[in-house]
């Protein structure tokens, strides 16, 4: 188990993310601080923040709570590098947390420090030609021999390639499951995973024993992109889940690279489409290098919970939404915001106005469709419909 954390708080943590989803626990945990301090307030202290439903099933507590428990527990007493990291953890990453859906809980197995690294990500097809097979070791080879850790899905194809080929350089590999921290998908990457975990780094949101489901894959990859620093895009259909990653990339506020094939190969069309709108096309390896940001990005800060929780509420955070607040277009903070981007710092010179009282009345706006929250906590008001 993590050096910070007890039985009663993993308990506390994993009763939280059972019950609510991410977006409501992220809402609860910037009002009451804590999983343990969540549980304690009780349906008084959740308020408007969670549905009747929802306010049931944490109140009550998942059936299987006590196997979930006992199934981490050996989970994490089964290697020596395993272990959980959680939002405001010093060693979370800093690109990952300034995203609009920063993981509130990561199951880690295998080289922890590596998350503090340059990373770039590297996807594409699970059924690649060749050609777009050697291109995936190329360049995530080069990446890490230039100290680049390369972040993929662990998928067949180009990223079980991309993980392979950086595996033996400097820069090593973390590789991002759509699974449970003890399950492989696809089942011939059980090695591969093997290996990810003693030289590089498996890393995964889902608790312990979550077997793969279709939906977990397109949002495991916001976590491949918030961790890197660009995201090249190898070999992609159309309908590629890779198009997803470089979209979340690029919503994050990174760099989107694409590999161009030939133009009626099924497996460019994707790269092509990208490179339409706005990729750096890349053919070798400097056009990457020189392309990702001088000095690479901030990876790690040392920050209390409820500064990383201004970071972003989640995909269902409408459902917190306070019926009863002024939040129309002659709101003092929509007058402080006016037409530009603005941090927490600048609005609260701007109005003179208390962070905690800030804080909760920008949380109001953001549900109200009033104000967008901003990769990097800048906040942006959003034009009336």
């Amino acid at each position: 188990m993590t050096a910070r954390m007890g039985p009663d708080e993993l308990r506390d943590w994993l009763h939280l993310l059972s019950c609510v989803s991410r977006g409501a626990a992220r809402r609860l945990l910037a009002r009451h601080g804590s999983p343990g301090a969540v549980l304690l307030a009780g349906r008084a202290g959740w308020g408007s923040l969670l549905s009747p439903d929802d306010a049931t099933r944490l109140a009550h507590g998942p059936d299987h709570l006590d196997r979930l428990v006992r199934r981490t527990e050996d989970w994490l007493g089964g290697g020596e590098r395993r272990s959980i990291l959680l939002l405001g953890a010093s060693d979370y990453p800093l690109p990952l947390l300034h995203t609009a859906d920063p993981p509130l809980m990561l199951y880690l197995d295998g080289r922890r420090e590596l998350l503090a690294e340059r990373c770039v990500a590297v996807v594409g097809s699970r059924r690649p030609s060749p050609q777009g097979d050697e291109n995936a070791r190329y360049f995530a080879a080069g990446l890490g021999e230039a100290g680049f850790c390369v972040v993929s899905g662990l998928a067949q194809g180009i990223d079980g390639a991309a993980h392979e080929a950086a595996l033996n350089t400097r820069g090593s590999t973390i590789a991002v499951l759509g699974t449970g921290p003890d399950q492989v998908y696809p089942l011939d990457h059980a090695d591969l995973a093997r290996h990810v975990a003693r030289r590089g780094l498996l890393v995964s949101e889902y608790f312990v024993g979550t077997p793969p489901m279709a939906p977990n894959f397109p949002q495991r990859n916001r976590i491949i992109a918030g961790l890197s620093e660009g995201c090249l895009v190898v070999e992609a259909a159309m309908k590629s889940g890779s198009l997803i990653t470089a979209r979340q990339a690029s919503e994050a506020g990174r760099e989107v690279f694409a590999v161009p094939g030939p133009i009626h190969a099924p497996q460019s069309k994707g790269c092509h489409h990208l490179l339409k709108q706005g990729a750096c096309l890349v053919q070798e390896l400097d056009d990457l290098l020189q392309e990702l940001p001088a000095g690479g990005l901030p990876r790690t800060a040392a920050l209390d919970l409820g500064e990383t929780l201004d970071n972003g509420l989640g995909e269902d955070a409408a459902a917190g939404k306070e019926e009863n607040e002024d939040i129309g277009n002659d709101h003092p903070l929509l007058r402080a915001i006016g037409g530009d981007t603005v941090s927490l710092e600048q609005l609260s010179q701007r109005c003179g106005w208390a962070q905690d009282e800030l804080n909760a009345t920008l949380l109001d706006l953001e549900l109200d469709g009033r104000v967008a929250r901003l990769p990097g906590a800048l906040f942006q008001r959003r034009r009336a419909t």
